[in-house]
């Protein structure tokens, strides 16, 4: 399953590396979106509306939001409640679950439960 994801300060994209995934897509506000006829995961940080909203504009592009089938959030545990408000956000707003969370740039033990949380998915969605 493709992995398209939205970084910031450059913590998921350093999550990204870890996983030496070959089926990436990075979301970049100054290009063009392209429209992804395939199933993804998308993987977002935790930050306000107005810094996230290229992804809403991605999800919105063509297709996209159909072939979205599970979010991934990262964050800080540190602001309690506001931990992944993104990814609860855009899980509510596009019916899709959030299949994992992690903090900052993750751990070993995250990119290896990242993996099962995907491969679980792949296999409900087959």
């Amino acid at each position: 399953m493709k992995i398209v994801y939205f970084s910031v300060t450059g913590q998921t994209r350093r999550f990204i590396k870890k996983l030496a995934a070959a089926d990436t897509y990075e979301i970049d506000p100054t290009t063009d979106f392209e429209e992804l006829n395939e199933p993804f995961v998308l993987i977002t940080p935790t930050y306000e509306d107005n810094i996230t909203e290229p992804i809403r504009d991605f999800l919105d592009y063509g297709s996209n939001a159909s072939n979205l089938k599970g979010i991934v959030g990262t964050g800080n545990r540190n602001f309690a409640q506001l931990f992944i408000f993104t990814a609860r956000d855009l899980s509510r707003d596009y019916n899709v679950p959030i299949i994992y969370a992690f903090e900052f740039n993750g751990t070993p033990k995250d990119v290896s439960n990242f993996k099962k949380a995907v491969k679980k998915l792949e296999s409900q969605n087959n």
